[in-house]
């Protein structure tokens, strides 16, 4: 079962775009500051702990995500793709790491392995200088 987010947990603010924009980049405040505070939202806590563990720069220190959109000229579009990009981060650590179950080499993969070393060896002791032969 996917989470969703609670758009009351979600605060946005329009801020003015950067780039180019002609005249309207000064004048129209379409671009979107997403802020979700994680430690009070209704995640599960596993979850918010592994959102929390995630070296992600948009996670402040204060456990805050703060997403900037700007992509469209349409503030709806763009508090649209903040959520979206939320929900892809919270989506990404929803579901556990599957634990890694430890292997040993098989025995045919250990004999190719020393094969080759030996091979390589041996060239290399061929390419020294020749002993003997005075």
């Amino acid at each position: 079962m996917p989470i969703t987010i609670d758009p009351a947990e979600v605060e946005f603010t329009a801020i003015r775009a950067q780039g180019s924009g002609g005249q309207n980049v000064n004048k129209v405040s379409n671009a979107v500051h997403l802020r979700f505070a994680i430690h009070a939202s209704s995640l599960p806590d596993a979850v918010k702990e592994r959102l929390l563990a995630l070296s992600d720069q948009r996670i402040t220190t204060e456990g805050v995500v703060v997403i900037k959109a700007q992509t469209s000229r349409s503030l709806e579009q763009n508090k649209a793709e903040a959520i979206e990009r939320l929900q892809t981060m919270v989506d990404s650590v929803a579901t556990l790491p599957k634990a890694r179950k430890a292997t040993k080499p098989t025995f045919g993969s250990k004999q190719r392995r020393l094969e080759g070393k030996a091979t390589r060896a041996t060239v290399k002791q061929l390419r020294g200088r020749v002993r003997g032969a005075e």
